[in-house]
């Protein structure tokens, strides 16, 4: 199975499902000394806030896989007669990705963001879980909007002294995204991976929404219920917008 993507409101977004995601990423990471391979997430609140924010923009478009996290995607995809049929989340690809690292043996692993209580407990999990996986270090950024060239460069020091394959940011849409395309030419890793909330999913300090949920494509229900007051702008907001989008390019078709 090949990987392709399709475009959708001008970003290329993966469209042959987890086992092509994981593939290509996988054919990516073995050509090391290629320069760094970056994944990151779409969901319709996300492509809303390029709108007004052009980094955010420029590091979705430059992604090498962007994968159709939101159910939103998937829909948008369908009324748009795009080929997107499966929505591919941050979780499922680092699951599969880690079960298939581990089932390989030796690959290294570097979390950025979150706490050290989290990252511990995904450190923790891992080593019991996916013994071949080396998890050689995690790193807690500042909690702040933005970082100085200071601290940026610690970061970076940081992560390419542990000889890492692979890095994990999980800092929050839009800074992991922009964090990864701002420096993605100094990072000596052959994978960057923007996941988010998996970090407490996969920590257990947040669950996950039942497998129901998110079968169905009401995960965003959800998350909205548990975390109302940081959610709501993109379920209020974003979501109205992104589905004028839907409207507006579902009426200029016809013309």
């Amino acid at each position: 199975m090949g990987y392709n993507t399709h475009s959708l409101f001008g970003f290329e977004i993966s469209s042959t499902g987890l086992s092509a995601d994981i593939e290509y990423a996988w054919t990516n990471y073995i050509r090391k000394g290629r320069g760094c391979t970056y994944m990151a997430c779409a969901n319709p609140h996300s492509l809303v806030t390029t709108k007004h924010d052009s980094e955010f923009r420029y590091a979705l478009r430059n992604a090498d896989i962007l994968l159709p996290d939101g159910a939103g995607i998937v829909i948008a995809a369908k009324l748009l007669g795009k080929g997107i049929k499966e929505r591919v989340t941050g979780s499922d690809f680092f699951i599969e990705f880690t079960k298939r690292a581990n089932k390989v043996g030796g690959l290294r692993y570097f979390f950025l963001g979150s706490n050290y209580n989290v990252l511990t407990k995904i450190k923790n999990r891992i080593d019991n879980e996916y013994p071949n996986v080396d998890v050689c270090g995690y790193y807690s950024p500042p909690y702040k909007e933005t970082f100085t060239q200071e601290e940026e460069d610690k970061m970076i020091a940081v992560i390419n002294a542990s000889k890492a394959d692979v890095l994990w940011v999980g800092m929050t849409a839009p800074k992991q995204e922009k964090w990864i395309y701002r420096n993605r030419e100094r990072l000596d890793v052959s994978l960057a991976c923007a996941i988010g909330a998996v970090f407490d999913f996969y920590a257990g300090t947040q669950k996950r929404a039942p497998a129901w949920l998110c079968d169905i494509g009401l995960e965003w229900l959800y998350r909205l219920c548990k975390e109302p007051i940081r959610l709501w702008r993109r379920n209020f907001i974003s979501t109205p917008v992104f589905l004028f989008w839907i409207l507006r390019e579902r009426i200029t078709s016809y013309f």
